[in-house]
């Protein structure tokens, strides 16, 4: 490793990329996953021959006139590659200013990400950039390695990791450091879906938040004051006997006027993220709370790993950083064990061993898989596991379709 730069390692997410040099604590830069590009009046993108710096990323994306913001990311899948590519060259020369031939590169990529995807990656990184060595591993693996600051077992690559970002969420089973695939399932819950469902409540009952900005204020008051309860009935009791108390007042900056407005934050504080655990709040479609899922998931699991997953569930992404989540989430799923084991009990007339439940949050929980990835590639077997410039130059692109675990030590 002596002489090596460090490595440069992205995390791609539906809303945001995390971007960074392996060895820190924390990403260097945190970007919306948006681009903005000029469009024809037909519906052809200007830019895509001649003009190829005619486009911005991130924040800038949605400050510029006259352009088309696009997300090259859907679900956490890539569905443009074209746009992709752009993205990746403003991350790499405008924020990270690296010459992308002299660092190695760690990307993620999401649960049940197709093999022509890791294919299109390889094909953009070695060719375009030219790098010389890559590795693209798996999120949930990246987010057990971050988890290892917290846990009291070290090492430990199988857990059940519970990712939940902006656009998406995953509950992933990982046993040895590598996926359980057939029992990996996502929700339609994350960040956004809080957001959307806060901006409904605040629309029934607070006429001075200007329409324009009803979805910006909604997600300021999510991320300020939002937080999970135990109890939502004994919750609404509680607000009802003292709003003074419990009620808060969030102050926003009319956009248009100048003036300032005031919006009173009341059960919105402990509804909006209430839909992990109820989601027919928001989703008349969808019932299956986040615990009951977590529960299924383990039962589908070979019964070999199956308490080695209760006693490991992680954390990570931002949506799970609301106050009260880590102990909801514990209490509910330790309800489900524990009523399983009295009917086992019941039936059999043994009593079973107890099973104990424990869900691990860390100081790292928000960039999780990007701390996993910075923990990753600051080691020197990260080097041996890459995939080098020569193999794909022999063999194509069809190497990065299997990328090999590694120890961390």
């Amino acid at each position: 490793m002596t002489g090596r730069l460090p490595a440069c390692v992205i995390d791609n997410g539906t809303g945001y990329t995390k971007l960074g040099y392996a060895g820190n604590n924390e990403p260097h830069f945190i970007i919306p996953s948006a681009i903005a590009v000029r469009e024809r009046p037909g519906g052809s993108r200007i830019g895509q021959s001649g003009e190829d710096l005619d486009f911005f990323i991130g924040d800038e994306a949605f400050n510029a006139k006259g352009y088309s913001v696009k997300y090259p990311i859907r679900h956490g899948i890539v569905e443009d590659w074209d746009l992709m590519e752009k993205y990746w060259e403003h991350c790499l020369f405008k924020y990270l200013r690296c010459d992308p031939e002299d660092h190695h590169f760690l990307l993620t990529e999401p649960p049940l990400n197709t093999p022509e995807n890791r294919e299109y990656t390889a094909e953009i990184m070695f060719e375009l950039f030219n790098v010389p060595g890559l590795y693209i591993a798996l999120q949930a693996t990246l987010a057990l390695y971050a988890s290892w600051i917290a846990s009291d077992v070290k090492n430990m690559l199988t857990g059940l990791v519970v990712d939940s970002g902006d656009g998406v969420t995953h509950v992933v089973p990982v046993a040895d450091g590598y996926l359980i695939g057939s029992s990996i399932k996502h929700i339609p819950i994350s960040g956004r879906d809080i957001t959307y469902f806060v901006q409904s409540l605040l629309r029934e009952r607070e006429p001075n938040i200007p329409p324009e900005q009803s979805l910006e204020t909604a997600k300021a008051i999510k991320e300020r004051y939002c937080y999970v309860c135990p109890d939502i009935a004994k919750e609404f009791s509680k607000y009802d006997e003292d709003p003074r108390k419990n009620y808060l007042q969030y102050t926003g900056i009319n956009s248009v006027t100048k003036k300032p407005f005031n919006v009173d934050v009341g059960h919105e504080r402990f509804l909006g993220p209430e839909i992990f655990f109820n989601p027919e709040f928001s989703n008349p479609e969808y019932n299956t709370s986040l615990s009951k899922l977590i529960d299924d998931i383990i039962q589908d699991c070979p019964v070999d790993v199956r308490r080695k997953l209760y006693s490991n569930i992680v954390l990570s992404g931002g949506s799970t950083m609301f106050k009260g989540f880590e102990k909801r989430l514990k209490r509910d799923v330790q309800r489900l064990v524990d009523g399983r084991l009295r009917e086992s009990e019941e039936l059999s007339k043994h009593k079973p061993e107890p099973i104990d439940v424990k869900v691990v949050a860390h100081a790292m929980q928000r960039y999780a898989v990007w701390f996993g990835g910075s923990l990753a590639a600051s080691t020197p077997n990260f080097y041996e596991v890459c995939h080098t410039r020569q193999e794909y130059e022999e063999k194509g692109p069809s190497i990065c379709r299997y990328n090999a675990v590694f120890n961390l030590v």
